[in-house]
């Protein structure tokens, strides 16, 4: 399952975020500066599991 994060264009803060929050930050922005996000600012990264 990928993992999604957003990095702040503006103050490059780096959070994890789920769904609810992706959809907040880009409504009201960084929650960290307040600084607008679009969706180029949001990456997914698949994240493997390896079982020994």
């Amino acid at each position: 399952m990928p993992t999604v994060h957003f990095t702040c264009p503006d103050c490059e803060q780096t959070i994890e975020v789920n769904d609810a929050m992706r959809e907040t930050i880009l409504d009201a922005g960084c929650p960290v500066c307040t600084a607008a996000a679009s969706e180029e600012d949001f990456a997914a990264t698949c994240e493997s599991v390896t079982h020994d």
